[in-house]
C-alpha cells in the first residue's frame, strides 16, 4: 500500500493520520478472535496507570472501579498478529512516514478498555515512554472496534508533535513515582481532536504527538494493539523494551560503526559488557598509577 502524497502531507503537518482498512476479511477476523483468546488466557484487569491525573479525570467512585486490560509483545503469542505486524502494506505505509527503506517494530501492546469503567488515558505523549534520538518512531493503533466519544476514541493535540518532547509529571504529590503524563492545568482534554475509527483501521502518530482518551461508558470492551516501530538508526535512550532488538518488518538492519552481531541481538547485555570492560580498565589504570 502507498500513502498519498497528500497522507504524508497532512501526518507531517498534523502528527497523525487515520489509514482506513487495513486489515479487512479473514485476515481481521483471525486477529480479532486470537485478541479475545489472548485476553482470556493470558491477561487481567489492572489499575492502569498511576498519578495524580486519576482524581482529575475521574471521580472517587469512577476512580476506584477503573480498570485497563494490558499485554505486552503481541507477535510472541499469535502467528496471526507476528503477520500483522509486518503485513506489507502497513510497513510500507509506515516507511513513507519514517522517510526510510528500513523499518524495525520496536514493542506492541494490548490496551483494552473494559466496559462501563474502562480507564481514560491522560494527554501525555510517549517519548518518555521510550526515549529516542529523534522523532523517526511512529506509533500504528490498531482498531479492533469501532470507536467513539462513547468507549473512548483516540484523541490528539492537533500539530503537537513539533513542540519535541515535553516535561512530564512523573511522580505523585508524595513523591512516589507515577506513569508520565503532562500536567493536567496546562494540557486538557477537552482541546484535543477525537479521531474514531472503525475495526480494522489503523491511526498512526508521531512519538510526540500529544494525546489521550476518555473513559469507556459503553457496555462492551474497547480493544485496540499499539504497534511501535522506528527508523532502526534511531537509538533508544531507556524506557520500555530496551533490553529488547526489534524486528525488521521491511529493508535490512543498517551497520552502524562500532556495530556488531552481540550489540544488535543483545543490547542490553552488551551496555553492561561495554560498562564492565569499562570499569576494569578504569581500577587497572588506578592501580597502574598507585603503583608507579
Amino acid at each position: 500500500m502507498m500513502l498519498t502524497e497528500e497522507q504524508v502531507a497532512f501526518y507531517n503537518e498534523h502528527g497523525w493520520l487515520r489509514i482506513p482498512q487495513i486489515f479487512t476479511g479473514e485476515e481481521f477476523r483471525e486477529l480479532d478472535a486470537d485478541t479475545e483468546s489472548l485476553i482470556q488466557a493470558w491477561t487481567q484487569e489492572v489499575m492502569g496507570w498511576t498519578g495524580p491525573w486519576r482524581k482529575v479525570y475521574m471521580d472517587a467512585d469512577t476512580e476506584a472501579r477503573s480498570k485497563l486490560v494490558v499485554l505486552f509483545e503481541f507477535q510472541l503469542f499469535s502467528a496471526a498478529w507476528t503477520r500483522a505486524v509486518a503485513k506489507p502494506a502497513l510497513a510500507e505505509a509506515i516507511s513513507q512516514l519514517l522517510d526510510t527503506p528500513n523499518v524495525e517494530l520496536q514493542q506492541s501492546t494490548l490496551h483494552a478498555k473494559p466496559p462501563s469503567t474502562g480507564q481514560p488515558f491522560p494527554v501525555h505523549q510517549d517519548y518518555p515512554f521510550y526515549p529516542h534520538t529523534n522523532d523517526r518512531f511512529v506509533d500504528v493503533l490498531v482498531h479492533l472496534d469501532n470507536t467513539s466519544d462513547v468507549n473512548g476514541e483516540i484523541r490528539f493535540l492537533d500539530g503537537s508533535h513539533k513542540l519535541g518532547p515535553l516535561q512530564h509529571v512523573t511522580s505523585n504529590p508524595d513523591g512516589t513515582p507515577c506513569t508520565p503524563h503532562l500536567p493536567t492545568d496546562e494540557w486538557k482534554l477537552e482541546d484535543t481532536v477525537a479521531v474514531p475509527a472503525k475495526a480494522g483501521d489503523v491511526v498512526v502518530m508521531n512519538i510526540n504527538t500529544i494525546h489521550g482518551s476518555y473513559l469507556n461508558r459503553s457496555d462492551a470492551i474497547r480493544r485496540m494493539v499499539r504497534l511501535g516501530y522506528r527508523d532502526p538508526t534511531n537509538h533508544q535512550l531507556s524506557g520500555q523494551n530496551m533490553d529488547r532488538t526489534g524486528m525488521m518488518v521491511l529493508g535490512r538492519r543498517p551497520k552502524e560503526d562500532g556495530d556488531s552481531m552481540f550489540r544488535a541481538l543483545y543490547p542490553e547485555q552488551y551496555r553492561k559488557a561495554k560498562a564492565d570492560k569499562e570499569k576494569t580498565e578504569d581500577i587497572k589504570n588506578e592501580v597502574d598509577v598507585v603503583a608507579g
